[in-house]
């Protein structure tokens, strides 16, 4: 079912970041960083894999995706709902649910055997495909996922996400650049501010991470190990 009404964009950031906290997938420590994909240190890690197992949550989580993605793309401005593998594919399935739209998925590469595809389902040439994630951080990794789609006639000229990390200014230009417009419901900003009304993490975890979102490559710099 396709929700007919929704809280403004300011609310949808605030409630989603009040939930990501309730269910524990954000994590903060400045003392001891975490490492991300790129082998770079960082106070801060986001789970959103962990919504699955949160019926209500993700139902309402799908529902503000949707209805973002409908409120600034258009309302029949898509053929084709495509999840990248593999944590995009549980909530392409759900967004296409509500949309009433197929739905398929794209793998980081190719399988290797039989036909030794990349898109699993039925995407032709000509249809405009939403590619939808669990996240993105610097918006690098969705390129290949959308020249994938190209390749089979398709378009793709905008990705969603649950949580985009807002504090790389590369990314909306790197997607841009690319013909991708980015829809997302919250950012870092918005979890570090719920986190503060809910005194979620002590002051000099918050501070830490306030220090990292406002200079993360510098942060990232001087906390190599």
């Amino acid at each position: 079912m396709i929700p007919s009404s929704f809280p403004d964009s300011t609310e949808i950031a605030r409630l989603t970041a009040r939930m990501l906290l309730e269910i524990k997938a954000v994590h903060f420590n400045s003392r001891e960083p975490f490492t991300l994909a790129s082998g770079l240190p960082s106070p801060t890690y986001i789970d959103c894999r962990k919504l699955i197992s949160y019926p209500r949550i993700r139902s309402t989580l799908m529902d503000f995706l949707t209805v973002t993605v409908m409120r600034d793309a258009g309302f029949e401005a898509f053929d084709n709902i495509a999840g990248g593998e593999t944590a995009g594919i549980p909530f392409a399935a759900m967004v296409a649910e509500r949309m009433a739209l197929p739905m398929t998925y794209v793998r980081k590469k190719p399988k290797g055997y039989g036909r030794n595809a990349r898109i699993e389902g039925a995407m032709t040439e000509g249809e405009r495909v939403l590619l939808v994630e669990d996240l993105t951080t610097d918006g690098g990794s969705k390129l290949s996922f959308v020249d994938a789609i190209r390749e089979t006639g398709a378009t793709c000229g905008h990705t969603a996400v649950i949580f985009y990390y807002g504090i790389f200014p590369e990314t909306e230009k790197t997607l841009g650049d690319h013909g991708v417009k980015l829809h997302s419901l919250c950012t870092w900003w918005d979890v570090l501010a719920e986190a503060k009304v809910q005194k979620a993490f002590d002051n000099e975890t918050l501070d830490g991470v306030e220090a990292f979102l406002n200079d993360p490559r510098v942060w990232q710099e001087t906390h190599k190990s």
